[in-house]
């Protein structure tokens, strides 16, 4: 036998999460009780529920109206509304016909539900963002010397070791000491696939732990995870307007106050002009004062561009505010960094050239044994290429690295110096001389494919040459093709390297303009002329040297994994998951925004146009207005919610 339990349903808590809903709903029920009162003709009963409705349905609009007027000394739609529906009643009574009470309250009770059908609406817009906040858990495993210990998220402090456990949400961000797995980080990539990781790595708050324990290191304070510089900057991009926000604000204000003067007049002189009594004028005044108000126009933006933002942080793009998300869209030249965006900022070896008499082993044995005391990425990759071919690298002594040059050390009572040709010229005489011919020549080739020429001398003799050289991104040549056919009038490459290496990568992905050896403030001259020239452009990189000219673009986009803390702080758009193809999804959504916000602005003004005629001509009466004129708020609120849906590339 089944048996079914029975809850009571919590009034309360459904009047604290819909306020506006439950408004609406009880002057429904006001308004047909009213209705039904003056149908049996017991008006004394329906005049004493009917301003319940007017009460309950339109205390939200009348204290906003009145805040707006009292404290901004300004005139909003929602005071307008509630005169609207406060000048039918009183005409109402004053004629003795009541059904203009009914007008009123029909007025007020469209009016609530507009509005609770928009708070719905961006309460789905606010849930798509709000999602975010549930992406870390409330505690975290402890490890101590002789138990666990479940602790709030934010008592942890920097070196605590932190028990993962299969299929557990990451904490907080930290580095991997113990185990491996495979993490879910769609969650702050926006990428489905999960990616192996093991010792050394980081693990961002907010993944998802796959089949292997992990033990955690907390390398900085939970407060500064990526996941809560995300959260954070998402609730200011819904706090801050839009430039095109804050003019239909400002319009909104003006416009109200022609609609008051209009609505003055429209009482005033059709009497005298028309012969119309003044009961007609007023009703139609009133009606007036209701469709020609910019409701639908105000709805028109903020909605679809809210979306746009949610939608962006699903994809792994996190736009830090409505502004930016329009401008992508209208980006006529975008300007990159070279390395650690055009390119993985990995340097790798892409060939080894001995002297006659030795091999290559020796030349990357001596070098990488020297290197393994530099962190340069290029003395890095050389270490990497050793690793990789399986050599055991030799003790060195006496290490010294000289900054932008080099590095040498001690093997076996031989000095061995790794570095430029200028860092070991000291120690060969009669220069180029004692540089065999073949490298010299190889050299100069390698350097016009984009390769880094480092020379390895043992007791001041070459042993050869080592080339190496950054990858470019699997994706970049592919990106710089579709930003092309978006119809991105230039791109360009910035970068600090030298002219031939920069203009060679350049010509393999096809980039328009080169720009080479520049300085950070070099940067932003180009990027100011760049904007002289094309107004709107974007600047993408990810490094330090790169916030400057990040923060002077149009729209500065960083990214996020890769990308340095000032970067990301300084960029306007953040890809979360270093892809660059999301600047291609990035400028769509924002084309995607640009177009909805038209639309819905056409549409606004064409409704409001459509409404003021029948006024006029086809005496439309004071409800039929009302669902008129909020009819078309929520089709364009409702339009704007479009943009929640993601669309094919």
């Amino acid at each position: 036998m089944t048996t079914y339990s029975l809850t009571k349903p919590n009034f309360k808590k459904i009047f604290a999460d819909h306020p506006e809903a439950v408004a609406a709903a009880t002057c429904a029920v006001l308004v047909l009780i009213g209705w039904l009162f003056l149908a049996f003709n017991w008006i004394g009963l329906a005049l004493f529920v009917l301003p319940a409705a007017y009460a309950i349905g339109g205390y939200e609009s009348a204290k906003e109206g009145l805040t707006t007027l009292i404290e901004e000394k300004e005139l909003d739609v929602d005071l307008l509304m509630i005169v609207a529906a406060l000048g039918a009643a009183f005409l109402g009574l004053w004629r003795r016909e009541y059904h203009l009470i009914i007008d009123g309250a029909v007025l007020i009770l469209i009016f609530a539900i507009s509005g609770a059908l928009e708070g719905y609406a961006m309460q789905k817009t606010n849930r798509a963002i709000a999602s975010l906040m549930g992406l870390t858990p409330d505690t975290a495993r402890l490890m101590l010397r002789d138990r666990e210990k479940q602790v709030p998220i934010e008592k942890l402090q920097i070196g605590d070791r932190l028990l993962v456990k299969p299929g557990e949400l990451i904490p907080t961000d930290a580095l991997i000491v113990e185990g491996a797995s495979s993490l879910n980080e769609a969650s702050i990539t926006g990428e489905s696939l999960p990616v192996e990781k093991s010792i050394g790595d980081e693990a961002f708050a907010g993944t998802i732990n796959g089949a292997g324990a992990l033990i955690l290191e907390v390398n900085q304070p939970p407060e500064s995870s990526l996941i809560q510089r995300v959260i954070r900057l998402v609730e200011q991009a819904q706090t801050e307007a839009p430039p095109s926000q804050i003019f239909i604000e400002r319009l909104e204000r003006g416009y109200a106050k022609v609609i008051v003067i209009c609505g003055v007049l429209l009482i005033i002189l059709p009497p005298f002009l028309f012969n119309w009594d003044w009961e007609t004028t007023i009703y139609k005044a009133l009606i007036f004062l209701v469709v020609a108000s910019p409701c639908a126009l105000m709805a028109a933006i903020m909605p679809a561009l809210l979306s746009g933002i949610a939608n962006g942080a699903r994809q792994g793009i996190l736009f830090k505010n409505g502004a930016q998300l329009e401008l992508i869209g209208k980006i006529k030249a975008i300007a990159f960094d070279k390395t650690g965006t055009l390119t993985t900022g990995k340097p790798k070896v892409k060939k080894i050239i001995p002297v006659a008499d030795t091999d290559e082993n020796t030349v990357l044995l001596n070098a990488a044994a020297v290197e393994a005391y530099s962190e340069h990425p290029i003395g890095q990759a050389i270490v990497q290429a050793a690793s990789d071919k399986q050599l055991t690298l030799p003790p060195t002594t006496n290490a010294v690295a000289r900054t932008g040059f080099g590095i040498s050390g001690e093997i076996a009572g031989k000095q061995v110096k790794v570095g430029t040709a200028k860092f070991i010229e000291p120690e060969i005489s009669q220069l180029p001389a004692y540089f065999p011919k073949n490298l010299v020549t190889a050299s100069e080739c390698l350097k016009t494919q984009g390769n880094t020429i480092v020379w390895v001398t043992s007791d001041s003799e070459v042993l050869g040459m080592i080339a190496v050289a950054d990858t470019i991104r699997p994706a970049a040549e592919t990106i710089v093709k579709r930003l092309k056919k978006l119809g991105v009038k230039q791109i360009i490459m910035l970068s600090g390297d030298s002219d031939r290496t920069a203009r060679h990568i350049g010509q393999q992905l096809g980039i328009d303009e080169v720009y080479a050896e520049l300085l950070p403030e070099d940067k932003v001259t180009v990027i100011r002329r760049l904007q002289r020239e094309y107004q709107t452009v974007a600047m993408v990189g990810d490094g330090i040297n790169d916030a400057p000219a990040l923060a002077t673009a149009s729209v500065g986009i960083a990214l996020g994994n890769a990308g340095s803390d000032i970067a990301l702080e300084t960029a306007d758009i953040v890809l979360m998951a270093d892809r660059l193809e999301k600047i291609i999804s990035a400028i769509r959504l924002g084309r995607r925004a640009t177009k909805v916000i038209k639309q819905n602005i056409i549409f606004a003004l064409f409704s409001i146009a459509i409404l003021l005629v029948a006024n006029f001509t086809a005496g439309i009466n004071l409800p039929l207005g009302v669902i008129g004129h909020e009819g078309s708020t929520v089709l364009v609120t409702l339009s704007g919610l479009r943009l929640l849906r993601n669309t094919k590339q």
